[in-house]
């Protein structure tokens, strides 16, 4: 490929003189004829308050035209039917500090704006500190310089960076933060937009035919894209629901929920910086919704994540025995990510006949969308096997070569930490930490008698569990939307399935305790040796005691060690564990 030449970043006031004079200004600037005749992106913003941006993204192919239409017809008189976005270009008008980025480049085209328009608004939507007024973005399929588009997209923001440091974070900082991953305006692979129509199409046709209680079933591994997935159809509906472009979807309320408190953080984060809201409601835990609705006045479109996290027995508020048929009672159409390798808790859990039943039922209507691609783990197949090997089959293989993914076995936790924190130190590898299974005590809202924290112990190695080291006093930093591996603090914790679930790390160093073990060449499960009482206690299942351990301390495994993108640090308790991941990187198991 030809060296990518650089982009052109101008930046001036956003006011009607400033615009009929942009010819000139951009004549002296030298590159008039690539700015004003080429397609362009734009960034219109204001800083409302300290450290608070209005913001909007957009593109054209006439960029002193465009401007003086947002003025002329975005900006009202004070009609009585004033829309959001009227309501931020008469702020803009009327602001003395509003300023407008224009973006040009040689190798822009119609596609390639679009798709950095798209990029734009993807990365400022997740900035903590920016209020965005975009509404529906439009990413391209393929196009002659689709190959250059990251490239361009980092010089582009280098340059918008080195202008604006605050309204402009680093990449790295953005792309790790909960909300940019869980993001709606991810560029969908292929798979992913499939799925999207698929279900769109199954929507529509099951409001128009008001049927109800439908089930669509997403089924993905972990890092198959089931969340983003599912933020996208989010965004959509809530869209399609604001507008009169679909007549089936126009008003129609829609919900999404979620049994998992990081998680819900994130997503609500999403629906406040969107304008989604509603009536405060669209974004809730299940037990909520339940308890909000009746069977008589029921939601058209429930979106649930990490649906195997739904509880099939009551517990606390809830007093009901499934909630994923409760929420089917209330609710024309439902549609659930599902991995039954996730699930983690007795109120959880379901045996295989039941799950067999849920999903032949999806299948028989054709109502059950499988996901196959693996996104998350950046890695060869053969590291993806010796992954899936070690949980799905519970064998210990050779670790396989890989240039793309580092996999490494330490010799103590003491050594594996200071990896995991120089790796954390350059804010460019991303976010990395530590995780164990649940095999030290740890009570909520209860301090240990005989130390300041609940702490994860090895002999010498003692770290405190996640969710206990005071804050790092920053006042830049609003940790209520922060999740907890984005917390500074939280580089000298152990994280658990509790707070890492749903989420992924640049490198996950995961501690194997003591109720993981190696017997006879199989990896198997000790639940007298696991804290997890939630996976451990039997239940009352179908009128019989059960103990569901197994199962779900295994699963257990498969959460924490699956949450690496560029890497995986491990270490175990039992000996007979450790000493055969030890001789697995070394290539020495027979």
């Amino acid at each position: 490929m030809e060296k990518i030449s650089a982009p052109i970043v101008k930046k001036i006031e956003y006011g009607k003189k400033s615009i009929e004079e942009m010819d000139q200004q951009f004549a002296d600037f030298g590159q008039n004829d690539l700015i004003l005749n080429y397609p362009t992106v734009y960034i219109v913003e204001d800083k409302s308050s300290h450290n608070a941006y209005s913001v909007y993204v957009g593109e054209t192919t006439d960029i002193k035209r465009r401007s003086l239409e947002h003025l002329k017809n975005d900006v009202g008189a004070g009609t009585d039917n004033d829309t959001a976005s009227q309501k931020f270009w008469e702020k803009i008008d009327k602001s003395k500090t509003s300023e407008m980025y224009i973006i040009g480049h040689d190798h822009f085209n119609k596609s390639l704006t679009l798709d950095i328009e798209n990029k734009l608004i993807h990365y400022m939507s997740s900035i903590d500190s920016v209020k965005l007024d975009n509404g529906r973005t439009n990413p391209q399929n393929s196009y002659y310089t689709e190959d250059e588009l990251n490239a361009i997209f980092s010089k582009i923001w280098k340059k918008l960076r080195n202008d604006n440091k605050e309204l402009f974070p680093l990449e790295r900082v953005i792309q790790d933060s909960a909300i940019f991953k869980a993001s709606p305006f991810h560029k969908l692979t292929v798979e992913q937009l499939r799925a999207k129509d698929e279900i769109l199409m199954k929507i529509e046709e099951a409001l128009n035919r008001d049927k109800s209680g439908q089930l669509i079933l997403i089924n993905g591994s972990a890092g198959t894209g089931k969340t983003v997935l599912l933020s996208s159809l989010f965004f959509e509906l809530a869209k399609s629901s604001q507008t009169d472009d679909n007549k089936i979807l126009e008003g129609s309320n829609n919900y999404l929920l979620v049994n998992h408190d990081q998680q819900l953080k994130v997503y609500q984060q999403i629906a406040e910086k969107l304008d989604l809201k509603g009536d405060g409601t669209v974004v809730s835990k299940p037990t909520k919704f339940i308890n909000d609705h009746t069977e008589d006045e029921k939601a058209d479109v429930v979106l649930i994540d990490e649906a195997h996290l739904l509880w099939t027995q009551g517990k606390q508020s809830y007093r009901g025995k499934n909630q994923l048929q409760d929420i089917l009672n209330r609710a024309k159409v439902v549609v659930a990510v599902f991995d039954e390798r996730q699930i983690l808790s007795r109120e959880q859990y379901m045996d295989s006949e039941d799950m067999h039943k849920l999903v032949l039922g999806t299948q028989i209507e054709g109502n059950y969308i499988k996901l196959h691609n693996q996104m998350r783990i950046n890695a060869n197949s053969d590291t993806v096997n010796w992954i899936r090997n070690l949980i799905d089959n519970q064998v210990v293989t050779n670790i396989p070569r890989d240039d793309k993914y580092e996999l490494k076995v330490f010799d103590n936790p003491e050594n594996m930490y200071e990896a995991i924190k120089e790796k954390s130190k350059d804010v460019e590898n991303g976010i990395s930490r530590m995780l164990a299974t649940f095999d030290w005590p740890y009570v909520d809202a209860k301090k240990p008698d005989d130390s300041q924290y609940w702490n994860v112990t090895i002999g010498d190695f003692s770290m405190p569990w996640n969710l206990q080291l005071p804050r790092i006093r920053d006042r830049k930093i609003n940790y209520k939307n922060l999740s907890w591996a984005e917390q500074q603090q939280t580089i000298d914790e152990v994280g658990s399935t509790f707070t890492i679930q749903g989420f992924d790390l640049n490198y996950a160093a995961v501690i194997i305790g003591p109720s993981v073990k190696y017997r006879n060449g199989k990896v198997v499960f000790d639940r007298t040796a696991s804290q997890n009482k939630k996976a451990i206690q039997k239940r009352t299942y179908k009128g019989e005691k059960i103990d569901a351990s197994e199962d779900l301390l295994k699963n257990e495994l498969n959460v924490l060690i699956t949450r690496g993108v560029n890497g995986l640090y491990v270490y175990a308790v039992d000996e007979q564990l450790q000493d055969a991941l030890l001789k697995a990187q070394k290539g020495d198991i027979n």
